[in-house]
C-alpha cells in the first residue's frame, strides 16, 4: 500500500473512531433513565467505574481549611462547609457537598461565615409534639441547603437523653424513642423533599461529650434495641435517610464506626438500610476492620489519624483483605440514595438570591411558638396585659437577642450576631441571634415603661424589680458540642439572680433559654416560668407573642426535669471533668429504663414530668376506648377545650402491663396534638406500635408480647393525676423487627 493511501486509510480510521467516540459521549447513559429503580441505576453506573473512581466516592474531605493540620480544602468544595466528596463527572455522578445542619445550614466559624435561617434547637422542635411542624422545619432548611449549593445535610440527630448533662442534648429530640424517632424522622423527610440527602446520627449510644472519642458504652442488646436503637430505627422508618453517621464512641468494646454488630447486623441486615454509612469527622480508626464491618465512607479528612480509605483501602482491595464485592457494595450504597433522592437528576447549584429569609424566619418562628412550654402560671400572671405601666426585663442579653447552642451545628444569623460571648474558639462563640425580646415586648406594650438590667449586679436588679408591675427574668444555660455541663444548675449565679428578683417582686416571670433540663431552687417564689429552649432566628418575637397571649403556649416537655442530680441513674457524670484520651467505661445499667421510665421505676418525683405543659386555656380528655383488632391496640378518645381561649393540647397515650414484666411501669404508646377553639371538642385516635407492647428477644430477633391484661392510659403528661385508663387483653404474640405481627 502506498504512503498516500496509508495516510488516507489512517485518516478515515481516525474519523470513524472520532465519530464513534463522539457518538458514545452523546449517547444516553442507561443509568440516567429516570424510569429505572435506584438499585438498577446504581448497578448500571457501577459497572462503568474504575477502581480509582470507586475509591473517590468512599473518601471524604473536610470542606474548610484546617491550618492546625496543614490541610487545604479541595478547590471544588464550598468555603465554610463541613465536607466534600468527589463525584464522577464523566458518568454524570455529582460531587457531594456536605453542610453541618442540626438546626439550619451551619458554618465553621471565623471570618466570612455563611448567614442562614436557624430553627429552634432540636429539643425545642421535639417539645412541639407536632410532626407537621417538624417536617416544615426540615423542608425549610433543606431548601436553604440546596440554595447554598449543598446536597447532603448532616442533620437528623436522635440520640435519646440518657444523660441530661450532655452538651449536645439541645440538638436531639428528648428521652423517648417514639417521640424522638417520629419527630426526627419527620425532619429528615422534610429535608430530603428538596433533592438533598439527610443523615441519621449519631449511631449509636453517643450520649455524652465527656471522653466522647474514647468512652466505651456498655449495654446489652435487648436494652439497646428497646431504647437508643429503637429511637434511631423509628427515625429511619419514618424519614428514610440516605445516610447514617456512625459515632465517635465505642459500644461494648468496639468503635461504633467499625462495629459489625451496629453497622452490618443491626442497621443493614435487621433494619434493611440501603444507604451509606459515613463516619463522624475523626471517628475512623482502621481500614480493613472498618470496611469489612460496615463503614462505607471515611469522612472529614484530615480529622482522622490516617487516610484509611485512601491508598490503604486500595491496597487492601488489591490484596484481597477487603473484597472487590465489598468495595462495590460501599459504592453502591453511596449511589443508591443519590439516585433515589434526585441528587443525580437535579444537581445542586448555588442560588442564594432565591432564599426568602423573611418567609423562612416565619417557619422558624412558628416552630418556636409551638415549642415554648409554660411550666408554671400562678394566679394567671401570664398572659401579660398590654396596659401594664412598668415592665422590668433582666438578664441574658434580652435587650438584643436570644441564645443559640454551640458547636458544629452553629448557624450564623442573617445580619450578624447580636452578641458574642464565651470561648471564641470551638465550640464557641456563644451567639445570640438578633431577635430582641425587649423590642418584641415594647411593641406589645407601647404605653409601658420598659426598663432593662443585665443582671450582673443583684442589688441593682432587685431595685429595678421592686418598682415594676411585672418582672421578666431571662435566664440561660449555654450548652455546646464537645463539652458537658457539670450539673443542672443555671450557670453564672443566675439562680441567685432569680431568687433576689423574686424576693423583691412576687410578680416575676422566668423565661428560660436552655439546652435541656435545669433545676429551679427558686420555683416556689416566682409567679410563672416559660421554657423557651434556644428559640432560633425569630425567637424574640416568638417569646413576645407567647408572653402577651397572641400565641397560646402548647409545648410539652420531651424530657423529664429532675428535682436534683441525685435522682439520675448516674448522679455524677462519668469521666467529668474530662481527662484527655482517658478510656472510660459508662455502664448503662438502667438498660431501657430511660427518663420517665427510670423515674417511674424508682418512684422518684421529678421537678416536671415528661410530657408536661400548661396552657392559657384548659382541656379535658375523656371518652377513652381501646380495642384489639388484628393484634393491634387502637385507642380512641375525645379532647375538649373547656377554657376561654383557643389553644392546642397534646393527648398522650401510655401503655402498661398489669402482670407482664417490662423495664418500667409504662411506655408512651402514641400521641396526638389537637387545635381547638373555646368550647370545641374533637375525637382522636392512635394505634400503638406493637413493639411498644413487648420485650425484645435477642435470640429470635423478635418482640415478644406476653399474654395478659394491659392498661391503656390517657394523660396530659407522664404523671397526670387526672389520667384515665381502660384495660385490654392481649394474646401471646410475636412481632418482627419492623413491628409486623408474625403469623
Amino acid at each position: 500500500m502506498g504512503f498516500q493511501k496509508k495516510i488516507s486509510v489512517l485518516a478515515m480510521a481516525v474519523a470513524i473512531a472520532s465519530t464513534a467516540s463522539s457518538y458514545a459521549a452523546e449517547a444516553p447513559k442507561a443509568w440516567m433513565n429516570k424510569k429505572l429503580a435506584p438499585e438498577q441505576r446504581a448497578d448500571l453506573v457501577l459497572k462503568q467505574m474504575t477502581m480509582d473512581e470507586k475509591l473517590k466516592l468512599v473518601f471524604g474531605y473536610f470542606g474548610t481549611d484546617a491550618p492546625w493540620k496543614n490541610f487545604k480544602r479541595p478547590v471544588e468544595s464550598y468555603a465554610q462547609s463541613a465536607g466534600f466528596v468527589y463525584g464522577i463527572p464523566r458518568l454524570g455522578i455529582p460531587h457531594l457537598w456536605e453542610a453541618d445542619a442540626g438546626v439550619g445550614v451551619a458554618s465553621q466559624g471565623g471570618p466570612n461565615v455563611r448567614e442562614a435561617t436557624a430553627l429552634p434547637s432540636g429539643i425545642a422542635t421535639a417539645a412541639t409534639w407536632n410532626l407537621k411542624t417538624a417536617y416544615a422545619g426540615g423542608a425549610m432548611i433543606g431548601s436553604e441547603s440546596r440554595a447554598f449549593g449543598f446536597n447532603v445535610q448532616l442533620a437528623g440527630g436522635v440520640n435519646i437523653m440518657r444523660e441530661p448533662r450532655n452538651g449536645r442534648n439541645f440538638e436531639y429530640a428528648g428521652e423517648d424513642p417514639l417521640l424522638g424517632g417520629k419527630i426526627v424522622g419527620a425532619q429528615i423527610a422534610g429535608i430530603q423533599s428538596n433533592h438533598v440527602v439527610s443523615t441519621l446520627k449519631h449511631y449509636a449510644l453517643n450520649n455524652q461529650e465527656t471522653n466522647r472519642f474514647s468512652l466505651d458504652a456498655k449495654i446489652d442488646d435487648a436494652s439497646a434495641r428497646m431504647s437508643d436503637l429503637l429511637a434511631l430505627q423509628i427515625a429511619k422508618e419514618e424519614g428514610n435517610p440516605g445516610s447514617v453517621m456512625c459515632s465517635y464512641n465505642r459500644v461494648n468494646g468496639v468503635y461504633a464506626c467499625e462495629s459489625n454488630y451496629l453497622l452490618n447486623e443491626v442497621l443493614k441486615q435487621d433494619w434493611g438500610f440501603k444507604g451509606w454509612v459515613m463516619s463522624d469527622w475523626g471517628a475512623t480508626h482502621s481500614t480493613v476492620p472498618a470496611a469489612n464491618n460496615g463503614l462505607d465512607q471515611q469522612s472529614g479528612i484530615p480529622f482522622d489519624v490516617s487516610e484509611y480509605y485512601g491508598a490503604a483501602l486500595k491496597e487492601a482491595v488489591q490484596n484481597g483483605w477487603v473484597t472487590e464485592a465489598r468495595l462495590d457494595d460501599m459504592v453502591r450504597r453511596v449511589l443508591h440514595p443519590m439516585f433515589e433522592f434526585g441528587l443525580v437528576d437535579n444537581p445542586a447549584s448555588p442560588n442564594v438570591k432565591s432564599i426568602n429569609f423573611k418567609a423562612n424566619g416565619l417557619v422558624s418562628q412558628k416552630d418556636a411558638e409551638e415549642s415554648i412550654v409554660l411550666l408554671k402560671n400562678d394566679s394567671k400572671l401570664l398572659p401579660l396585659n398590654k396596659s401594664l405601666k412598668k415592665i422590668a426585663i433582666i438578664g441574658s442579653h434580652a435587650d438584643v437577642g436570644v441564645l443559640s447552642g454551640g458547636g458544629s451545628s452553629q448557624v450564623y444569623p442573617v445580619g450578624g450576631a447580636a452578641f458574642r460571648g464565651g470561648p471564641q474558639f470551638f465550640p464557641g462563640p456563644m451567639l445570640f441571634y438578633p431577635s430582641s425580646p425587649l423590642k418584641a415586648i415594647q411593641a406589645r406594650a407601647p404605653e409601658a415603661k420598659v426598663s432593662y438590667n443585665d443582671g450582673t449586679d443583684l442589688a441593682a436588679a432587685a431595685k429595678l424589680a421592686a418598682d415594676a408591675d411585672v418582672v421578666l427574668v431571662f435566664a440561660n444555660q449555654w450548652t455546646a458540642e464537645s463539652v458537658d455541663v457539670p450539673n443542672l444548675s443555671l450557670p453564672d449565679a443566675q439562680d441567685d439572680l432569680v431568687a433576689a428578683v423574686a424576693k423583691a417582686n412576687a410578680k416575676t416571670v422566668v423565661v428560660l433559654q436552655t439546652g435541656g433540663p435545669v433545676t429551679m431552687p427558686w420555683l416556689a417564689n416566682v409567679g410563672s416560668v416559660l421554657e423557651a429552649w434556644y428559640p432560633g432566628t425569630n425567637g424574640g418575637e416568638a417569646i413576645g407573642r407567647v408572653l402577651f397571649g397572641e400565641v397560646n403556649p402548647s409545648g410539652h416537655l420531651p424530657a423529664t426535669f429532675p428535682a436534683s442530680e441525685s435522682q439520675l441513674p448516674r448522679p455524677v457524670l462519668d469521666g467529668y471533668p474530662e481527662v484527655k484520651d482517658a478510656r472510660i467505661t459508662v455502664n448503662y445499667s438502667e438498660g431501657a429504663a430511660v427518663g420517665y421510665k427510670w423515674f417511674d421505676l424508682k418512684g422518684h418525683k421529678p421537678l416536671f414530668p415528661f410530657g408536661f405543659g400548661l396552657s392559657y386555656s384548659e382541656f379535658s380528655l375523656g371518652d377513652l376506648k381501646a380495642e384489639v383488632k388484628n393484634g393491634l391496640v387502637n385507642a380512641s378518645f375525645s379532647v375538649k377545650n373547656t377554657g376561654a381561649v383557643a389553644g392546642k393540647e397534646v393527648a398522650q397515650v401510655y401503655v402498661a402491663p398489669v402482670s407482664a414484666k417490662w423495664e418500667s411501669p409504662k411506655r408512651l404508646g402514641g400521641f396526638q396534638k389537637v387545635d381547638l377553639k373555646p368550647g370545641a371538642s374533637t375525637k382522636a385516635s392512635v394505634t400503638v406500635d406493637p413493639r411498644l407492647l413487648g420485650m425484645y428477644d435477642s435470640a429470635s430477633k423478635t418482640w415478644k408480647i406476653a399474654e395478659g391484661d394491659y392498661k391503656v392510659i390517657l394523660a396530659s403528661d407522664a404523671t397526670d393525676a387526672k389520667a384515665t385508663s381502660v384495660t385490654v387483653h392481649l394474646a401471646a404474640t410475636t412481632v418482627d423487627m419492623h413491628g409486623k405481627l408474625v403469623k
